[in-house]
């Protein structure tokens, strides 16, 4: 098992990389998201537990723009930013993977991972011609520096394992890293069997080894507190503590997810 990395703190201006404060988004009169302060800093892991009905995937969604707050503050690098849509969020360097993965499982792995991104020759936009063979020249070389292990690019995304469909999402989120700070992840594991649900963690851990903040949302308690930093636990819609995750455990996440309390002082 790799060792766990240490969060680079704070930037230059003393700010985290990411805060959300006073978040709130209501549908109808389902209170979602109430009053919800958030940090990431850098090169972190930030897990998100709670029940169904939580809050976490509003949150996320509202972090990676397909879901706008009612009210709240999103910051980056200490400065107001503004996140209505995926594209902002994207431009902002935030990469969503979602649960269901969001892949094309007509298409191979070359064409996954470089899908919207898709390098062109000879005319431009739409009317050019792809660059297959780069798109599977440098597609090949992603897996190999990520130690994914699928045997060709030309596979067809269909035919992947669970784990290995997990890797080709991360992957392609990854892909444009020089465009891409925060990775957020929707249950990594939740379709998976234990032994490629460790080799998913492991990925994680190697990319957030990169420089990457990575935040994630799941029901494996043991799986989160062994993979994060930090655990933050919502219950209805709240924020009821962030806990350092070497000190916590399984028991007390659960009695916070069970009978909640009123966040302290934000942070820990």
């Amino acid at each position: 098992m790799n060792e766990r990395a240490t969060p680079n703190g704070n930037g230059s201006n003393g700010a985290p990389l990411l805060q959300l404060r006073g978040i709130c988004r209501s549908f109808g009169h389902v209170r979602a998201v109430h009053e919800v302060d958030v940090d990431l800093q850098r090169n972190e892991i930030l897990g998100i537990v709670g029940d169904n009905g939580a809050g976490k995937s509003t949150l996320m969604k509202i972090i990676a723009g397909t879901v706008s707050p009612d009210s709240g503050q999103i910051l980056m690098n200490g400065e107001p930013v503004e996140i209505t849509t995926a594209q902002d969020s994207r431009r902002l360097g935030i990469e969503m993977i979602y649960q269901d993965l969001a892949l094309f499982d007509n298409l191979d792995v070359a064409a996954n991972v470089f899908i919207g991104r898709e390098p062109t020759r000879g005319l431009p936009s739409l009317l050019g011609f792809l660059e297959r063979r780069r798109m599977h020249r440098e597609a090949a070389a992603l897996l190999q520096r990520l130690n994914i292990m699928i045997g060709s690019t030309r596979l067809p995304v269909g035919v992947l394992s669970g784990g290995q469909r997990q890797m080709v999402a991360i992957a392609r989120a990854v892909a444009f890293e020089e465009n891409n700070h925060i990775l957020l992840m929707d249950e990594p594991s939740a379709a998976l069997g234990a032994t490629e649900s460790a080799t998913v963690t492991e990925l994680i851990r190697d990319i957030r080894g990169d420089g990457l903040s990575i935040m994630i949302i799941s029901h494996r308690i043991p799986e989160v507190l062994d993979l994060a930093d930090r655990v933050m636990v919502m219950k209805r819609g709240e924020h009821v503590a962030t806990l350092d995750a070497r000190s916590t455990s399984v028991e007390e996440c659960v009695n916070l997810i069970v009978a909640g309390a009123p966040a302290a002082t934000g942070q820990a």
